[in-house]
């Protein structure tokens, strides 16, 4: 009885320390937001201040906050359908920039002739803001919603597709000797030493991707209309609400931080996956 009860309590004691270690990083998180709140209504209290408190945000956007869900046709909805519409452009934009990306990746990096004549190229187009692709894209397909998902699209690519070609260049070479050794088929090679051996790089570019992408969108909507959680911001700016675009705010970095811990988890899994 005496060793099984220390058993059960061998076991409990690193579960509750790392309860106990999360509710500290929760608390400590708490603390930090609501004296950032203090500070905030204390700068924004005094008669000149020109941006509105907390206080005034809620009071401001309560209706907004309590229903997300209006729909009263054409752009005015609720910040659940604008949040909504974005991260549909996000998907797609993403989606066609991790497919390009992670296999364009693997070949220029499997082939370091390819990757030292092009390299330059990517490192130059990776600079320009996503901003900038804005026209090129109204120029070329003639309408906003293609434009915006090639933003996203162009935008994303480049910290995906270097990442996946330095992790094929960091493949080790006896992975490369046994491969040949064993003869494997161009595609087994692929799916069971390239993939699995650079899933750490991809996923860093992935992490990155989805930011920019979440970035981009928000940028371009501003621009082309429509729904949208950026529309949302540009229109609040032009009627002068600004508690609204504070608002809208905090759901754009609320729903950015989401998808990195999307994608994060999603990383974590097929990592864990490829030790076992």
């Amino acid at each position: 009885m005496a060793q099984s009860s220390n058993r059960s309590n061998s076991t409990l004691n690193p579960m509750l320390a790392k309860v106990l270690e999360q509710l500290k990083k929760v608390g400590i998180s708490a603390a930090a937001i609501l004296i950032f709140l203090v500070l905030w209504q204390l700068l924004c209290s005094s008669p000149e201040a020109t941006l509105p408190g907390p206080i005034q945000v809620l009071e401001d956007t309560w209706e907004l906050i309590i229903d997300p869900f209006f729909d009263n046709g054409g752009t005015d909805v609720g910040l659940f359908w604008q949040i909504i519409a974005s991260l549909k452009r996000v998907a797609i934009g993403f989606t066609l920039s991790t497919i390009v990306g992670i296999l364009v990746g693997m070949i220029i990096g499997s082939n370091r002739l390819i990757y030292d004549a092009i390299d330059p190229i990517f490192q130059v187009l990776r600079t320009v803001p996503p901003l900038a692709w804005l026209p090129i894209s109204l120029a070329a397909f003639q309408d906003s919603q293609p434009s915006a998902i090639f933003v996203i699209f162009i935008t994303s690519i480049w910290p995906i597709l270097i990442n996946t070609a330095v992790g094929v260049q960091q493949v080790p070479q006896d992975y490369r000797n046994v491969a040949l050794v064993l003869q494997l088929p161009q595609w087994k090679y692929f799916t069971e030493i390239l993939f699995p051996a650079t899933i750490p790089y991809i996923f860093t570019g992935l992490r990155i991707g989805i930011g920019l992408s979440w970035l981009a969108i928000v940028a371009a909507e501003m621009l082309i209309g429509g729904v949208g959680i950026g529309f949302f911001i540009w229109d609040a700016w032009n009627s002068s609400l600004i508690s609204e675009i504070i608002l809208a705010l905090i759901y754009v970095g609320i729903v950015g931080l989401l998808l990195d811990r999307c994608v994060e988890l999603i990383g974590n899994f097929f990592l864990k996956g490829q030790q076992k």
